[in-house]
């Protein structure tokens, strides 16, 4: 196993620590564990808090600031952040209208997360919502999840959801924007070549030179089958096409997120993008916006995942709406 690292057991602390030296306009760092919120706070707001295993950056720590997440807590690689660390991330953020927590599909995430709400509703009087994000159409349930996983659509869901919290709208408001979201993006993925967990020092799994993994998740665990590898095109197809029947995408208009494994170079991505922009205008589908980039990784995986997110005119302008963290900025 080949790293950029000094120890294993250090990895995520020193991570979080340079991220917060390379962006203290952004971002500070709670005494509390690795947990990283906005550096000015605002008042009077919903406040967004998300999270999960380290392994997946940017996110989650690169979507915090204006108009997106107020905090974001980081477990070990691959692995659920503790309750404290949730329950201290809450506390701090907290200002005056509630919190809502975004939460990926997994469920040590879930777990610990509503624990975390539990103790900051019982302890400190704060009310807390959640919404879970269950994106991932190429398996219903995985080795860590009872249903869908959530995967890269989470990050619509942090832009749309901290966009409408931004304007000072209620909690209720911003968990039911954010449900609505969760309720029309569907994503799928694969990839080429494994990654390897720092900790583990092998990789989640194997691949011959000429195979591809269809369906992988975000924590390097396999997907539903191996394949021979196709070209770009190919792959696409297979992919859109479960995105597609997953639910009714006919005359909408559409976010694309085409989202990088980690270790996959952009023009690859690009050249998975003109497919996908051929396929829906074959479908009659209008592109509204277009992501390509990484923003939730698995390490150093090479491969790809695509995200599709239905829009109305609400979730439109939100997109739209001014966004400044170190991993998205939309200016207005």
């Amino acid at each position: 196993m080949k790293k950029i690292i000094n120890a294993v057991d250090q990895v995520e602390n020193q991570m979080i620590e340079g991220m917060v030296k390379a962006f203290p306009q952004y971002v500070s760092k709670l005494d509390c564990g690795n947990v990283v919120v906005r550096s000015t706070k605002k008042e009077d707001k919903v406040a967004l808090i998300s999270g999960g295993g380290s392994g997946h950056e940017p996110a989650h720590g690169g979507f915090v600031g204006k108009g997106m997440l107020d905090a974001a807590v980081a477990g070990a690689v691959f692995t659920s952040p503790t309750p404290d660390q949730i329950y201290e991330g809450i506390k701090a953020i907290d200002a005056g209208k509630g919190v809502l927590m975004v939460v990926k599909n997994y469920t040590g995430d879930v777990l610990n997360f509503e624990m975390a709400a539990e103790m900051a509703a019982d302890m400190d009087g704060i009310e807390v919502k959640e919404v879970i994000v269950n994106d991932d159409v190429a398996v219903e349930d995985s080795t860590w999840t009872t249903g869908r996983r959530g995967v890269a659509g989470t990050v619509f869901v942090h832009k749309i959801a901290g966009a409408l919290a931004e304007t000072g709208a209620s909690l209720d408001e911003v968990q039911a924007v954010a449900q609505k979201v969760i309720d029309n993006v569907r994503t799928m993925g694969m990839a080429i070549k494994p990654c390897i967990v720092p900790a583990a020092g092998t990789p989640g799994f194997e691949l011959a030179e000429n195979e591809m993994e269809i369906g992988i998740g975000i924590h390097g665990e396999p997907g539903v089958k191996k394949a021979e590898l196709e070209p770009a095109d190919q792959i696409v197809d297979t992919l859109l096409e479960k995105i597609l029947a997953d639910i009714d995408y006919s005359g909408s208009e559409v976010a694309v997120m085409i989202n990088g494994c980690g270790a996959t170079p952009l023009m690859e991505l690009f050249v998975v993008n003109n497919r996908v922009a051929d396929v829906l205008a074959e479908k009659g589908l209008k592109v509204y916006k277009t992501l390509v980039g990484e923003y939730m990784t698995s390490l150093e995986m090479e491969g790809f995942s695509i995200s599709l997110l239905r829009l109305d005119d609400q979730m439109k302008e939100l997109l739209d709406a001014e966004a400044d963290t170190p991993a998205m900025t939309v200016i207005k």
